[in-house]
């Protein structure tokens, strides 16, 4: 497989970026963000644009009920890179990630948020570290969210570092790239976001950290309650702890 070499467009010359020949699957679940969408999208094209391989970005709608979906179809109209991917109802952000990542046919998947707080321009840093690890897992810098939010973030990720031993201090920050053969690693989980890097390190693949931005949200409310990023991510960690010791690895066979 020939791969290629450029510095990462706005980072100091010593950053390169190794990409396929192949397809880069960016994937991108969609709920009621009729107002940020295109922006970001436009946006993601831009950096896109940069590296020197074909790249795809799935787009994936779960059952907005506003006009996300129409905006995204007449988006993919102008850009053949851009795949839609319509979900009956809503089933929530986990499943519309499963299922994208499940259609990702590029050799290196990425995954980021479809509220905008990711910064697309991010992603070519991301894939400079893909030489030392399967998973680079990014890490926000300067979070621009509550107080209260943050101080939860923080409180989750040492309990979960300390049950699950994933080494993470950020994991729900959406922006992430990994190999393909990562996501077979992954459970179908309502918290998936949060225990991807646990369920990685579980299956034996090395994950890392990189520091990336932030922002604030411009448009649109968060789906998410502070209560429901308390009890949901604590029963799914207390069933990885058990999946994580009761699991095993395949075993190799003799020639």
């Amino acid at each position: 497989m020939r791969e290629f070499r450029l510095a990462a467009s706005g980072r100091p010359p010593s950053i390169e970026v190794f990409v396929s020949e192949l397809l880069l699957s960016v994937v991108i679940p969609f709920f009621n963000e009729a107002e940020s969408c295109v922006a970001l999208l436009n946006e993601l094209r831009e950096t896109l644009d940069t590296l020197p391989a074909p790249c795809e970005v799935i787009a994936v709608d779960d059952g907005s009920t506003d006009h996300t979906l129409s905006l995204l179809r007449q988006t993919a109209a102008q850009w053949p890179a851009l795949r839609i991917l319509a979900l009956k109802g809503n089933h929530g952000q986990a499943p519309a990630l499963y299922i994208g990542m499940r259609a990702a046919r590029g050799p290196v998947v990425v995954t980021m948020d479809g509220d905008g707080q990711n910064v697309p321009a991010d992603i070519p840093l991301l894939l400079s570290r893909m030489q030392e690890a399967e998973v680079v897992a990014g890490v926000r810098g300067k979070r621009r969210d509550s107080w209260l939010r943050i101080g939860m973030s923080r409180l989750a990720n040492a309990l979960r570092n300390r049950i699950l031993a994933d080494g993470m201090t950020d994991s729900g920050c959406a922006l992430k790239a990994f190999r393909r053969e990562v996501v077979d690693a992954f459970l179908p989980m309502r918290t998936l976001y949060s225990f991807m890097p646990a369920l990685a390190v579980a299956a034996g693949f090395k994950v890392v950290e990189q520091v990336v931005q932030h922002r604030e949200r411009k448009a649109g409310v968060s789906k998410y309650g502070l209560l429901v990023m308390l009890w949901r991510p604590a029963l799914d960690m207390l069933g990885l702890w058990w999946w994580r010791h009761r699991r095993f690895t395949l075993p190799e066979i003799q020639d």
